[in-house]
C-alpha cells in the first residue's frame, strides 16, 4: 500500500508539469483538443456501456476542455496593479 511519504513527491512532480504545460499555450490547445475529441467520442458516438469509461471520458474530456480554454485565454494575474 502506498503511504503518503511515497505518494506526495510524484503528486508534486504531476502537478508541476502541469502547471509548465498550461504556461505554453499552443502546446495545451493541442493537449487539451487530443484529450477532448477522444472524449467527446466516448460520449456521444461510442458503443460502450461500461460506467468507467464514461467517468473516465469525463474527466478526460473535463480536463482537455481546462487546457483548451487556459490556451485559448493566457495566464492570468495574480494581482491587479492599479499603478499608485
Amino acid at each position: 500500500m502506498l503511504s503518503h511519504e511515497t505518494m506526495a513527491p510524484s503528486l508534486r512532480r504531476a502537478r508541476g508539469a502541469m502547471l509548465r504545460l498550461v504556461r505554453r499555450r499552443t502546446l495545451s490547445i493541442v493537449v487539451g483538443l487530443l484529450l477532448v475529441l477522444p472524449a467527446a467520442w466516448l460520449q456521444f458516438g461510442g458503443q460502450f456501456d461500461a460506467w468507467w469509461i464514461e467517468g473516465a471520458s469525463l474527466v478526460l474530456g473535463a480536463t482537455g476542455v481546462a487546457l483548451l480554454w487556459a490556451g485559448l485565454t493566457g495566464p492570468k494575474p495574480d494581482w491587479i496593479d492599479d499603478g499608485r
